[in-house]
């Protein structure tokens, strides 16, 4: 099959699937909460995205040489992708971090306002009993994106 021939996909893939595969031991290893959701989750260490890139961009220059537009094209989609997983997505992360905050918030001010006895708690109930929470890594540190890089090379 033509696919299976095609050494840069199958390396980029691979790289990809290896990440998000050690993400559930690194999170075990750094004492963050581990279960095997976090194999099909975006952000976190290691980036998959880096690594991922990464794998294509050595792939493509191991076959083509480095002076191939098909490398400089990686390179260029590459730089894309590990300043978006460092830059917009991190951004996000946050966003996700403050509004579960203001969340946890909400929950303390409708619990005040039921032990003081006060009526108009509805809102805030049906608010806070939808349980939502936003995700909060989305995005990369630049050392970890930097890890994966070196990593890789």
């Amino acid at each position: 099959m033509p696919f299976f021939n095609n050494y840069p996909l199958i390396a980029a893939l691979c790289a990809i699937i290896i990440t998000q595969i050690i993400k559930v031991p690194v999170a075990f290893i750094l004492g963050r909460p581990t279960s095997l959701a976090l194999i099909t989750s975006t952000g976190g260490m290691p980036s998959s995205h880096s690594a991922g890139v990464t794998a294509l961009i050595t792939a493509l220059i191991i076959e083509q040489g480095i002076a191939s537009p098909l490398v400089a094209v990686a390179v260029t989609f590459g730089v894309i992708v590990i300043f978006d997983s460092m830059g917009v997505r991190r951004q996000s992360g946050e966003h996700g971090i403050l509004i579960n905050e203001l969340i946890a918030d909400l929950e303390n001010i409708r619990k005040t306002i039921i032990t003081i006895g006060q009526e108009g708690t509805k809102n805030v109930k049906a608010l806070i009993e939808d349980d939502r929470h936003s995700r909060e890594f989305l995005g990369h540190k630049p050392i970890e994106v930097f890890l994966v890089l070196y990593l890789e090379f």
